[in-house]
């Protein structure tokens, strides 16, 4: 299954986001099987409004029905944006199964998962990744961790961390780009429901102790 056709839509809206933020209210994520409320602090970003315009320019480019379906499926139900020195985003992007027309499995995850973290990798100079995988319940989440900073800045420290997983009707992933180490903190310490098993933080401390190579 090609799943790495995501990957232009945190791309092309990580630049908007960094630059301006817009107060929305948040879509619900409860039809996708999963919720994330934004951290206090964080200003939510309406991402999802962009991407008409972003899956037009990207179904122009696709070559398979497959690929079609992918780019009208995708969802940003979750951006947000917090106003420091430098800003930090985070965003959640979902793949609804029954949009799409066929359920991942858990050898997708590995593919769709690194194919989801090289948008940011366009905008960033990220370097030395490392790569984890913890469970919470029946849900196995896969997540890399890298520092970096935007092209032509290296003064601006980044950290970048991704972590997705197939719930039953979606698969999901988490990202931050952030600016410092409270915000990675406030990311990654946010409760989760998924599948209506509640967690107490999305990535626990324990996430990168058994470190490993992206599956090929």
């Amino acid at each position: 299954m090609n799943v790495r056709l995501v990957i232009p839509f945190f791309l092309l809206i990580a630049a908007p986001m960094l630059a301006q933020a817009q107060a929305f209210t948040t879509p619900s994520t409860e039809e996708l099987g999963f919720t994330y409320h934004i951290p206090s602090g964080w200003e939510a970003t309406d991402a999802q409004s962009t991407l008409p315009e972003v899956k037009k320019q990207q179904t122009e480019k696709a070559k398979t029905d497959e690929e079609k379906r992918e780019i009208a499926c995708v969802q940003i139900p979750i951006s947000a944006k917090r106003d420091d020195a430098p800003p930090s985003f985070l965003a959640a992007m979902a793949l609804p199964f029954d949009c799409f027309g066929q359920v991942m499995t858990e050898k997708d995850l590995p593919e769709f998962a690194e194919g989801s973290s090289e948008g940011p990798k366009a905008i960033f100079d990220f370097g030395d990744p490392v790569y984890g995988s913890y469970s919470m319940g029946k849900h196995n989440i896969w997540i890399e961790r890298a520092k970096g900073n935007p092209k032509g800045h290296p003064e601006m420290a980044y950290t970048l961390e991704i972590a997705c997983s197939l719930l039953k009707k979606a698969a999901v992933c988490w990202m931050t780009v952030a600016g410092d180490d409270q915000a990675l903190k406030e990311f990654e310490g946010t409760a989760v429901t998924l599948d209506g098993d509640f967690f107490p933080q999305l990535v626990p401390a324990t996430a990168f102790e058994k470190e490993k190579k992206p599956a090929s």
